[in-house]
């Protein structure tokens, strides 16, 4: 399912246009952005929680050439999965 195709199933399931659905999706979208961007963690209960870990720097190994390379530090967005998510996935 693509951005779209979410867009008009949520549209219809709670009977609001696709345009403000868009606009609302994509509202929520850059507030989790916002939060994850500031460092902070969003738990929404039953479906799971969003946060940010922090990479260290390491040392990698280019495949083609076998020399090392230095990889900085860096922040990734993380996803956990609540327990009632994982329960309707195993359904």
């Amino acid at each position: 399912m693509n951005k779209s195709e979410l867009i008009a199933e949520v549209a219809d399931k709670s009977g609001i246009s696709k345009k403000e659905t868009e606009i609302t999706l994509n509202a929520t979208l850059e507030a989790i952005a916002d939060a994850l961007r500031q460092g902070e963690k969003i738990q929404l209960v039953g479906f799971g929680v969003f946060e940010v870990k922090n990479r260290a720097a390491r040392t990698g190994r280019n495949p083609k050439t076998k020399e090392p390379i230095n990889i900085p530090a860096s922040r990734t967005p993380q996803f956990k999965a609540g327990k009632t998510l994982k329960e309707i996935v195993n359904i």
